[in-house]
C-alpha cells in the first residue's frame, strides 16, 4: 500500500472550525438539538467539534451520544467475522428533537442507513442531518448525502480513506491508501 496524505493538521483544523460554525449557525444554542457520533470512528471527530463548540464558540450545554449501528447494519450477517458492538450513550429524549449524526468517512452510505434505522427505536425527531469530514461521492450506494461536509475527495475503487485522530499530541492526518 501507498499511503498519501490528503488532508494535514492544518487543513484539518480548517474544516472543522468551519464546520463547527456551519452548527452555529443553524442550530444557535443548541437546545434542542443533538450531537451524535457514530460508533467507532464518528465519536473522535463529535468530541473535537464539541469542543470547539465550548471552548471557542462559548456553547456551554451541548447535548451528545454515541450511537453503534453494528446490529442495523444490512451487512452484519453476511460475514463470517464475529462483530462486537460497542457503546450506544443517548442519554436523552429523542422525540421532536432536531439529530445532527456525525463521522468521518461518508463512503458507500450503509453505515448512516443503519444509523437511521437506530435512531427510529429511540423515538422520532423533528430533523435528522448529517455531518461529515470526508465525503467519497462516487462511492455510494444508496442516496444519503451530507448536509454539512468537511471535503469531498475522489477515491476510486480499492482505495481507502483513513482518517487518523491524534487527540494527545493534535496532529491529526487523513491518508488515502493505494493499492500498489
Amino acid at each position: 500500500m501507498l499511503d498519501r496524505v490528503l488532508l494535514d493538521e492544518l487543513k484539518i483544523n480548517v474544516l472543522l472550525n468551519r464546520l463547527s460554525c456551519q452548527l452555529l449557525e443553524f442550530h444557535g444554542d443548541f437546545t434542542n438539538t443533538l450531537l451524535i457520533g457514530l460508533q467507532p470512528r464518528g465519536i473522535y471527530l463529535l468530541d473535537r467539534i464539541v469542543e470547539l463548540l465550548k471552548n471557542e464558540y462559548g456553547i456551554k450545554d451541548v447535548k451528545v451520544g454515541k450511537l453503534d449501528t453494528t446490529f442495523y447494519r444490512d451487512d452484519f450477517r453476511r460475514s463470517k467475522k464475529i462483530h462486537f458492538a460497542k457503546a450506544t450513550e443517548l442519554n436523552f429524549e429523542v422525540e421532536g428533537r432536531k439529530i445532527v449524526l456525525i463521522d468521518d468517512v461518508l463512503y458507500t452510505g450503509r453505515s448512516i442507513r443503519a444509523a437511521l434505522t437506530a435512531i427510529d427505536y429511540y423515538g422520532r425527531p423533528s430533523i435528522i442531518e448529517l455531518l461529515v469530514l470526508i465525503d467519497r461521492r462516487f462511492s455510494r450506494h444508496l442516496p444519503i448525502q451530507p448536509d454539512y461536509l468537511g471535503v469531498q475527495i475522489d477515491a476510486i475503487e480499492g482505495d481507502k480513506v483513513r482518517v487518523e485522530w491524534r487527540p494527545e499530541k493534535r496532529s491529526d492526518c487523513v491518508y488515502i491508501e493505494k493499492e500498489s
